[in-house]
């Protein structure tokens, strides 16, 4: 199911979702890594933004 953009808030700030391309591109290049290595980090740490970003700044 795609992200329904019309449903904003502190819920939806709270998760990356990983099946949408635009928000692991934006992902990645807020932390400065490869697509590949923000795709890795949102299947690991799935929808949860604060575990991915520990993560990738981790990484940097």
């Amino acid at each position: 199911m795609a992200d329904d953009k019309s449903k904003r808030g502190a819920a939806d700030r709270n998760k990356v979702a990983g099946g949408e391309p635009y928000e692991v591109s934006y992902f990645a290049k807020k932390h400065g890594i490869s697509r590949d290595k923000a795709e890795a980090i949102v299947k690991k740490h799935g929808s949860d933004r604060e575990a991915a970003n520990k993560a990738a700044e981790k990484i940097k």
